[in-house]
């Protein structure tokens, strides 16, 4: 363990795992807690919490406060949930432009909007400057537990298929693009999206899907490499079925990037009974969020606690979790 805090800890790969493990977990032991999902699940009630510190603050597909509704709403709807009230704290360094704090809370209305919750509250605080990056936004949120809908990874079993909603890597190539001043085509944006309109559409034709994930930080790869861990079941992958934008894909290749890796901030995993899947991929690929949905591998009992990528070549790999930083302040 660093005895200094890196900017790696705050990527969602190993050394935010091994600071989870060793520092946060130890002080804080509860049973709630332990369950390590996207939200607290508490009686009927989803509680999540979630800080914003992106930059560029505006980009290509959204901006700051766009993603922390997005990003609030998608960690209640993973939970089975049905997002229903926000709080906002907002720290504003002093001098930041008044008109980019309106541009940005009139997004967080509209995307609250559009997921159908409510910001019910919230805190202002300001710093002096140089104190702050422009602006951070803190939320919660609460959700409603849907009836009959129990996400736990303990009932995840071999066989089950593993189902990806879109296109990975758009919101970190986006996010790239605007703080290095790359040239790519319109069509490359953040995915940012609420996606608790899709998710209740894929509960409602099967209630018994037993895990559900948002692939943000560290992409799918460090998503997947917790769910087979917390699960104790290996995930084989196939790579020639994973969705990738030939724009992403080119950025990959050039700078050294495994897609994997990259952060989402619209697409969901999904870890559903076989008999279901080719039901539940349907009306995800009914839903504009969902368009692009794929069977992208399988539940596998080899390997317990590890994820393997066929490759078009014909052999596997494995997929480990993401060691480090790959594109900081994503979020």
């Amino acid at each position: 363990m660093n005895d200094k805090i890196l900017m790696a800890h705050g990527a969602g790969g190993k050394l935010s795992a091994q600071l989870l493990h060793e520092v946060i977990l130890p002080a804080f032991d509860n049973e709630i807690l332990n369950e390590l999902h996207d939200g607290a699940k508490i009686g009927k009630w989803a509680m999540t919490t979630d800080s914003y510190v992106v930059r560029p603050i505006f980009f290509r597909g959204g901006d700051i406060g766009k993603l922390s509704i997005c990003g609030t709403v998608n960690d209640l709807a993973v939970t089975g949930a049905v997002p229903k009230f926000i709080s906002v704290g907002v720290i504003l360094e002093e001098g930041f432009d008044i008109g980019a704090l309106k541009k940005i809370v009139t997004s967080m209305a509209a995307a609250a909007s559009e997921a159908g919750v409510k910001i019910v509250t919230g805190d202002t605080k300001v710093v002096g400057r140089g104190q702050a990056d422009g602006i951070f936004i803190n939320t919660a949120g609460v959700g409603e537990l849907i009836d009959g809908v129990d996400i736990s990874a303990k009932k995840i079993c071999a066989g089950m298929k593993v189902l990806l909603s879109g296109t990975l890597g758009d919101h970190a190539t986006a996010i790239l693009a605007g703080r290095h001043g790359l040239e790519l085509p319109e069509s490359v944006k953040s995915d940012c999206a609420p996606l608790n309109g899709l998710i209740r559409e894929m509960l409602a034709v099967e209630p018994k899907i037993p895990m559900l994930r948002d692939a943000t930080r560290g992409g799918i790869a460090a998503v997947l490499n917790e769910i087979a861990q917390a699960a104790n079941v290996g995930i084989l992958l196939d790579e020639e079925k994973i969705p990738i934008r030939e724009e992403v894909r080119g950025v990959c290749d050039i700078l050294g990037f495994d897609a994997l890796e990259l952060a989402n901030e619209g697409k969901i995993i999904a870890i559903v009974p076989a008999e279901s899947s080719e039901k539940i991929l349907s009306v995800m690929r009914k839903n504009i969020y969902g368009k692009d949905a794929a069977v992208i591998g399988e539940v596998v009992l080899a390997s317990a606690g590890k994820v393997g990528l066929r490759t078009s070549t014909g052999g596997v790999r494995i997929v480990d979790m993401p060691a480090g930083e790959i594109v900081p302040r994503i979020c």
